[in-house]
């Protein structure tokens, strides 16, 4: 088995600053990276930080472009009842399953509690996701009931207004109308 990496055995304050500083230099400028690193104590080589740039790269362009594709469905496509919410929790867990079954797990690098508590809150999102899904779509009903009435109570005093119901008449239809809300 391989050496672990150099740059995943930085501590967790310099491999923050190097993930953002990757991304700031648009993940090129490794021998400058190299040096910084040893200016902070750390030696990695410029062919290590190579190493771990790209695949961080190639994970953060599928990011970018999923974020990009998912806000421009929505602009296209609204989702009142959220079914986009619950096919990216799907597809979420269908992704990590695959992954989970496809890696070669180090039992020694992977804490199972996490993926198991990743997994749980996973299906706590479904629920929630699920739940709000159902709240939504009753306030559209009861917002489209709400509309219907208004209309037929504005209809029918109009109406009755316009075949002389007198303006208590009117007012009683339109209360024996709205009474249903």
């Amino acid at each position: 088995m391989a050496p672990r990496s150099k740059v995943h055995t930085l501590p967790r304050e310099l491999k923050e600053w190097l993930d953002a500083e990757l991304v700031k230099r648009g993940f090129g400028d490794y021998v400058q990276l190299a040096a910084d690193l040893k200016a902070r104590g750390v030696e990695v080589s410029k062919s290590s930080l190579q190493r771990y740039g790209s695949p961080f790269e190639r994970s953060l362009a599928k990011v970018k472009m999923a974020s990009e594709q998912a806000r421009a469905l929505v602009d296209a496509a609204p989702d009142d009842e959220d079914k986009l919410g619950s096919a990216v929790v799907r597809v979420t867990q269908e992704k990590i399953l695959n992954l989970l079954m496809d890696i070669d797990i180090d039992a020694e690098d992977v804490d199972i509690n996490k993926l198991f508590k990743n997994a749980a809150e996973i299906g706590k999102a479904s629920v929630a996701q699920k739940k709000f899904s159902l709240a939504v779509r009753k306030e559209i009903e009861e917002a489209a009931r709400k509309k219907a009435l208004e209309d037929a109570a504005n209809q029918a005093s109009e109406t009755g207004r316009q075949h002389g119901l007198s303006a208590a008449g009117v007012d009683a239809l339109r209360v024996a109308i709205m009474g249903q809300l």
